[in-house]
């Protein structure tokens, strides 16, 4: 049973479906149904990620197979239009920025605080489970957090992207004085940057071949931007504290580690080739940790504040906006616009 607004939805709604690789196409669907203690959508915003476009051209990352349609798009925000029976009434009309995961909340990874690790998880657009390329999505109404009114429909669901920098930056335990590098100056690098500078980090320096990126994230909280194909950081002597891969890349990766001093940290980020040669001697002798990120655990409140109090602008990473019927231009402006940064879906 739910409780809808005032102005209660259809039984179906527009999605943008991926039918198979390279193929989108929008169709009527129905709208989620929803459980005792989850909330409505009316999707204001999606972000266009870097996963996206992977299941868009590939059809999957690692073992996430797309095997039948699905609805793309994870980076979301909207209003609340209906709620199931548990929930307050009052929710109804709330603008919410979507944390897009659904934990077990009972297993070993949920109950010690890892809940991105839950086996058993259902994340937005990761196969089986529909994403946000739609009117309406449903979440758990923990899940679903206010943002002032000052905070765009844009930003709110770009919080996402935000959280996963600060995931990065928490894993990487970037503080007062260290010195990070990080490799890709795209969105998730970008902001990588932005969060290491609040964290209090002295030197932030970012490497990308492409100048207009290396000219864009010296504005937006890096120290220095280098171009990967002429400046040898670590055959120059210059060592880090941490090392972020935000590209994906195995060239970036490699020179990256070999960059990081002794007792160093690496954290991986980026989405590149399932498997990448690393320099495991000099990880070893240099006792350097090197881990991954799997999406995020409880960021959602110090994103929205640090978007709410001005400290990250995150509408200044937006170039393009889209609507639902371009969904396949928007998937493939990252590829074809060497001055795209981040592409927004309108529905």
């Amino acid at each position: 049973m739910t409780t809808q607004s005032t102005t209660p939805t259809a039984p179906t709604m527009r999605a943008s479906v991926l039918t198979r690789p390279g193929t989108v196409e929008v169709q009527d669907v129905p709208v989620p149904t929803l459980t005792d203690n989850q909330v409505l959508v009316r999707i204001s915003a999606v972000g266009v990620c870097g996963s996206d476009t992977h299941f868009f051209h590939e059809g999957h990352i690692g073992d996430m197979v797309v095997k039948e349609p699905l609805i793309l798009g994870h980076e979301s925000a909207g209003r609340i239009v209906a709620i199931g029976a548990d929930v307050s009434p009052d929710r109804i009309g709330e603008r919410v920025s979507i944390e897009p995961q659904k934990p077990c909340r009972v297993c070993e990874y949920c109950k010690g605080g890892q809940y991105n690790l839950c086996p058993d998880i259902e994340f937005y657009a990761a196969p089986p489970i529909h994403g946000a390329f739609a009117e309406f999505a449903a979440i758990d109404s923990d899940f679903a957090y206010p943002v002032p009114d000052h905070v765009s429909d844009a930003a709110a669901a770009l919080i996402e992207p935000l959280s996963v920098a600060i995931a990065t930056c928490r894993k990487a335990a970037v503080q007062p004085g260290s010195r990070v590098l990080i490799a890709g100056a795209g969105p998730i690098g970008i902001l990588v940057a932005k969060v290491a500078g609040i964290y209090g980090a002295a030197d932030i320096t970012v490497s990308d071949p492409a100048p207009h990126r290396r000219e864009f994230v010296l504005g937006a909280g890096a120290t220095r931007a280098v171009d990967p194909r002429s400046d040898d950081l670590a055959g120059a002597g210059t060592l880090f504290d941490v090392f972020v891969d935000a590209s994906g890349a195995p060239a970036a990766i490699q020179a990256g580690i070999r960059a990081v001093k002794p007792g160093g940290k690496v954290v991986l980020v980026g989405m590149g080739a399932d498997t990448v040669e690393l320099p495991v001697s000099l990880i070893q002798n240099r006792e350097i940790e090197l881990t991954g990120i799997f999406r995020y655990t409880n960021t959602w409140p110090m994103a929205i504040d640090l978007v709410a109090s001005g400290l990250v602008d995150l509408d200044a990473l937006i170039t393009h906006r889209f609507g639902l019927e371009d969904v396949k231009t928007a998937l493939l402006t990252g590829g074809q616009d060497p001055h795209a940064i981040k592409s927004i879906i309108v529905p």
